[in-house]
């Protein structure tokens, strides 16, 4: 699923761009957030798990002319901070059943922790890779990378775990989004590159007076970050 930065934001959900995120991972520190080089030293991901989303990073963002490529922007970082925080261990997830099959308006409906759901369906893609295609997943062509991903999106996968395919899909799509868009402080989005690609321009306030007076013109700003309102007065 060689897919462009146009078609990441045309499917994005409105509001994706202001992502502060839902998965409430510590902000990272303040070099972290200016794109200081930095190991990645994974607090939740598996050495197995790390790699498979390094390639799916880059492979889902490719560097291009819009933006840097998904590893360059930290999208695992985020993804290894999002599964390990409170929400990726379903602090707001209802688990407590009884668990009956769901209607698809009804949302997510599976008794898994976010963390969960990740560690199951990746062992199971990770296995269905090397039997669908004779390679493991880091030897795979782009083109069947491809072809993974839209088998894992269409329910077309049949995993090992018994983790329905497409709400695992689902869960690394919208990681790797978040990761393009929230703000730099969870460790994605790295030197606000996703911002930039918008030219959105970050968390302030006072930007809802631009709207108006900037509407069917462009509007060209250095985007604010977390990082840098904070124990900000509002003082010019």
């Amino acid at each position: 699923m060689s897919v462009d930065r146009r078609t990441f934001i045309k499917a994005a959900p409105a509001g994706i761009a202001v992502l502060i995120t839902s998965s409430a991972v510590a902000p990272a520190a303040a070099d972290e957030q200016q794109g200081a080089p930095q190991a990645l030293a994974y607090t939740y991901l598996r050495p197995s798990e790390g790699a498979f989303v390094e390639r799916l990073a880059d492979h889902m963002v490719p560097a291009d002319a819009l933006s840097p490529s998904g590893n360059e922007l930290g999208i695992p970082v985020y993804i290894d901070r999002a599964l390990s925080s409170g929400w990726g261990k379903g602090e707001r997830v209802y688990l407590q059943g009884p668990f009956l099959e769901g209607t698809p308006n009804q949302g997510y409906q599976l008794a898994l922790t976010p963390a969960r759901l990740f560690r199951l369906g990746t062992e199971a893609t990770l296995q269905y890779a090397q039997q669908t295609y004779g390679k493991r997943f880091n030897q795979l062509a782009p083109e069947d990378l491809d072809d993974l991903l839209h088998r894992l999106k269409d329910g077309r996968a049949e995993l090992t775990s018994d983790v329905p395919s497409g709400e695992y899909f689902n869960l690394l799509y919208a990681l790797v989004r978040e990761g393009l868009f929230a703000d730099p402080a969870y460790g994605g989005n790295r030197n606000k590159a996703g911002w930039r690609m918008l030219d959105f321009p970050g968390v302030i306030e006072s930007n809802k007076r631009n709207i108006a007076r900037y509407r069917n013109r462009p509007y060209r700003v250095e985007p604010i970050s977390i990082a840098d309102v904070s124990g900000w007065t509002g003082q010019p």
